[in-house]
């Protein structure tokens, strides 16, 4: 049945339909710039001012160079390795803390709900968290990335919610039937949560792809250098010249296309991620919004 809209109504949408799609360009151009200047002549895109609206001249030398480039291959193969077990370890981590902390008879869940927000707000700073980590004999391994930050407290408020909006009758159910705690936590609140589930590997594998920080600070050998921290030396410490053997001239013009081709290939495969994990997103996030 067709509903007819007033003038108002026409209007709003009218007006909405304009804003999203600004917001659309603006989100977009970004990527699609660092797309064009990459695909550039180098020559013609350092000539160039203004908008970029499309490739100068096409390009693929910049992709040539960087896939030349022994450490991109290094910081993908030590990248993925992070993301891997880091995300199984946090998730596994998170999944146990907040199914814990959802259960309503426990009796220390209060308190330890406190002392998991309280760390959102207070730390001890970068110093102790270095001289603890060194201490544990974890600097400059990538231990040091993984178990130190293994577990997010926003995530696990996430979870933690979506887990106590699972309606008590099922655990209740499975109880008669005789489950214990990890019969109902795998059986039964974890395939109800498979959407929030599906959240927390976006967030935790976006997390650990774009993590150079705590790299930098804990890691000595360039053999283990995550892609993040590869990148930073190439975007912000001109190493893009290595890559080039033409006079210094020519390698100031080059190493731009380079840097926006390093982007490139640093950011394609997390972008792939997006679409297998979407639908879940908006899904998993309101779970807990509508409790029983």
């Amino acid at each position: 049945m067709h509903i007819k809209l007033t003038r108002g109504e026409r209007a709003f949408e009218v007006v909405n339909l304009v804003l999203l799609a600004l917001l659309i360009v603006i989100t977009l151009y970004p990527f699609l710039h660092v797309l064009f200047a990459s695909l550039s002549n180098p020559n013609l895109l350092a000539a160039h001012t203004g908008v970029l609206l499309h490739p100068l001249g096409f390009s693929f030398g910049a992709y040539e160079a960087v896939l030349q480039n022994k450490d991109i291959y290094t910081g993908h193969g030590n990248t993925l390795f992070l993301v891997v077990v880091c995300t199984c370890i946090s998730l596994a981590l998170t999944v146990l803390s907040a199914y814990v902390l959802s259960r309503k008879g426990y009796k220390l869940r209060r308190l330890f709900n406190f002392i998991a927000i309280f760390t959102m707000f207070f730390s001890g700073g970068l110093i102790p968290f270095f001289l603890q980590v060194r201490s544990l004999g974890m600097y400059d391994s990538l231990w040091a990335l993984i178990f130190p930050s293994a577990m997010s407290t926003y995530n696990l408020i996430v979870l933690r919610t979506a887990f106590s909006s699972v309606p008590e009758s099922l655990e209740e159910a499975a109880r008669i039937d005789g489950a214990q705690d990890f019969t109902i936590l795998f059986r039964i609140i974890l395939p109800v949560c498979g959407p929030t589930l599906a959240v927390m590997v976006l967030f935790y594998g976006v997390s650990y792809w774009n993590a150079w920080f705590y790299a930098m600070v804990f890691l000595r050998s360039r053999a283990k250098y995550p892609l993040q921290l590869i990148l930073r030396e190439i975007l912000i410490m001109a190493s893009a010249d290595s890559m080039i053997d033409l006079d210094i001239n020519d390698r100031a013009i080059i190493s731009q296309t380079i840097k926006y081709a390093t982007i490139i290939v640093s950011t394609v495969p997390i972008l792939l991620i997006y679409p297998f994990l979407q639908k879940y997103f908006v899904k998993g996030m309101m779970v807990g919004a509508v409790k029983e």
